[in-house]
């Protein structure tokens, strides 16, 4: 865990910052940039998150949207994975955020991948808020029927057992509430080892990525074989 204990304090060190994934040197456009037309696809998944999302200092091929998008074609799923990340996303902004990008999307998504709350640790926003803030996102997607994986965060655990129990409850408390998948921790295997990670030991390389897609690809295909399911039973 010491790799984590260092997580921790970086985390901290830096709450001054804009939050995670400020100044990138290489980082996917944002969702409002986003507006060429793609190739066909079946099925639309939008990637909703922080700098974990957006690729922050990856190359346009190597952040969570395009490893994700391909792990689900190799598998033979035609989807398109669309990157709504963008660095230094607290709770608050993207449930602001939220609902701009589904109005302009080209259609209605089969499912949104939601990860934020980094932000919201890294500044020492209360849990409270936080929960609030992922209630009212999941309370939207529920509104337009939209699924939901979840891709959960844990506080570093120099924040105190208080904050750490609080924060690292929410994940799982909206998870059984809305009825929806849990990636239980984004970095889940990848913070703890320096060949996953950037030097900041904040934020996952392309290989740390790969590894975070390689857990979470299985939970995205089942919700999306799921849906498709239901759209053929009706």
């Amino acid at each position: 865990m010491r790799s984590f204990w260092v997580y921790g304090a970086l985390c901290v060190a830096i709450q001054g910052l804009s939050g995670c994934g400020s100044n990138p040197v290489a980082e996917n456009k944002t969702e409002t940039q986003q507006t060429a037309k793609v190739a066909q696809y079946d099925q639309l998944v939008v990637a909703f998150g922080d700098s974990l999302y957006a690729g922050y200092r990856l190359a346009p091929n190597e952040g969570l949207a395009p490893q994700l998008q391909a792990a689900l074609q190799a598998d033979g799923i035609n989807a398109r994975v669309h990157n709504a990340g963008v660095s230094g996303d607290t709770t608050a902004a993207g449930k602001t955020r939220l609902p701009f990008v589904l109005d302009n999307l080209d259609r209605k998504p089969d499912l949104v991948v939601l990860g934020l709350g980094g932000n919201d640790m890294l500044r020492g926003i209360k849990p409270a808020e936080t929960k609030a803030n992922m209630t009212a996102m999941m309370d939207e997607l529920k509104r337009r029927g939209i699924p939901v994986v979840l891709t959960g965060m844990l506080a570093a655990p120099n924040l105190g057992a208080d904050y750490v129990n609080s924060f690292n409850g929410i994940f799982p408390e909206l998870a059984d509430k809305y009825d929806a998948s849990l990636y239980p921790f984004f970095l889940d295997g990848v913070v703890t080892d320096p060949a996953f990670m950037l030097p900041d030991n904040i934020h996952p390389n392309a290989k740390g990525v790969s590894r975070v897609v390689e857990g979470l690809s299985p939970l995205v295909e089942a919700a999306l074989k799921q849906q498709n399911d239901a759209v053929l039973e009706k």
